[in-house]
């Protein structure tokens, strides 16, 4: 009888059952614990990290008094496709230490292009949405007839694919099935001024400006829960915010005013302590969006862009004191959130640290929930990013980078 050798398959990581298992030291680093940095030696084995010294050790790597943490994530981005960009676009967030990335709403057609190139070992990790659901004549449809039109969609790509229709229930009954058979890592959903539902809905003048019916929220929110999909919702105002916390949304995609250019009156943008409370009640987590790419509080802000700041500040401060769980996202095609966290860095919601975890732990955790990443500690995932001076010190020091390493690889 031929006895079949076990095969032990962790994080993508693979060994032979009975076989030593490849093992790194890293030496002369200090490392992250959550509080400050530490100076200890730490183990990759198989990819898992370990602070007990293995039995062999193949390789020994010096960090040579390095800063290390936990790889960064970006929780809002649509720039990672089948696109001729995407080989510049993941070279970049590797050397930006971005390992994981959220893509809220893309081109399945486009996607499929880009599998073999995302979640391995020595690549970017990447959850895609497919095609967002919202109402006719609400964004992105206008997007995607733009790219129709131009010739580089087909109209397939339109209607089931970037998006979804769903005007009402019966709507959602006739399409929820092949929504689902697309494989979706999440759901995307739209919300825009949700307080003026009714009159924008059959308004043509208002096209891309309009979002789902709330009512029928909860219902979607139901239905992706039963089938093991998280929801995430674009919102631009409080009104959508209260919406998508009460249906139960899991992620919400964008801050409130996040499209907000910083004139006229801006209460309709501005959290409650109760409304922070109650998403931190119901676990919603949010994602920041603010930035726009570009620095924030410096002499060279227009007065409008300088209130804009100071809202956003307002509702980063509501929303910690309440103890919401935060992720930083850029939704800028052209950047990373490494621009964002730069922004957010401006603002000084945070402190250095505080901001560090955000960017390094909470943002991985909120992509990935279910993987042990955005920690350097045992058991966890052995990926990390290596700087050259300490970043509590000045947050800037996270553009320093002078090592990668994912799951044990090395990285360029």
């Amino acid at each position: 009888m031929r006895l079949m050798l076990a095969v032990l398959c962790l994080n993508w990581t693979c060994a032979t059952a009975g076989a030593q298992p490849s093992a790194i030291a890293f030496t002369n680093g200090r490392w992250f614990n959550g509080r400050e940095f530490e100076a200890r030696v730490m183990y990759a084995v198989s990819g898992v990290f370990q602070s007990r010294r293995p039995s062999t050790v193949d390789t020994t790597i010096d960090l040579h008094g390095g800063y290390v943490v936990p790889p960064f994530g970006e929780a809002h981005n649509h720039n990672i496709d089948g696109s001729s960009r995407s080989d510049i676009t993941l070279a970049r967030y590797i050397a930006e230490g971005i390992f994981y990335v959220m893509n809220p709403n893309s081109l399945p057609r486009s996607t499929a292009a880009v599998l073999d190139r995302v979640n391995k070992p020595n690549a970017v990790d990447v959850i895609f949405a497919n095609g967002g659901l919202n109402v006719s004549g609400g964004h992105p449809s206008q997007l995607a007839q733009r790219n129709i039109e131009r010739g580089s969609w087909k109209p397939e790509d339109g209607e089931g694919g970037f998006y979804h229709t769903i005007d009402d229930r019966a709507a959602l009954d006739a399409k929820w099935t092949a929504i689902v058979a697309g494989k979706p890592d999440f759901i995307k959903i739209y919300l825009l001024f949700s307080n003026e539902y009714a009159k924008r809905k059959d308004d043509s003048t208002v096209r891309g400006v309009k979002g789902l019916d709330p009512a029928l929220v909860p219902e979607i929110v139901r239905r992706a829960h039963e089938a093991g999909l998280r929801v995430g919702a674009h919102i631009e105002n409080v009104a959508d915010f209260r919406t998508a916390v009460a249906s139960g949304v899991d992620v919400i995609l964008h801050m409130p005013g996040y499209g907000w250019l910083g004139s006229g009156d801006s209460a309709q943008f501005v959290l409650s302590t109760a409304d922070a409370m109650e998403a931190a009640r119901r676990r919603t987590s949010v994602v920041t969006t603010l930035g726009f790419g570009q620095r924030g509080n410096t002499a060279t802000r227009t007065p409008s862009q300088t209130r804009r700041d100071a809202v956003n500040a307002a509702n980063l401060r509501t929303l910690k004191a309440a103890a919401v769980s935060i992720a930083i996202g850029s939704d800028n095609n052209r950047a990373t959130s490494q621009s964002e966290a730069l922004y957010l860095s401006d603002l000084a919601v945070w402190s250095n640290l505080e901001l560090l975890k955000v960017w390094s732990e909470a943002t991985p955790s909120l992509i990935f929930p279910k993987r042990r990443i955005g920690a350097l500690r045992d058991g966890y995932e052995a990926s990390f990013i290596v700087l050259e001076q300490d970043p509590l010190q000045d947050f800037g020091n996270v553009l320093r980078i002078t090592r990668r390493v994912k799951q044990g690889n090395l990285l360029p």
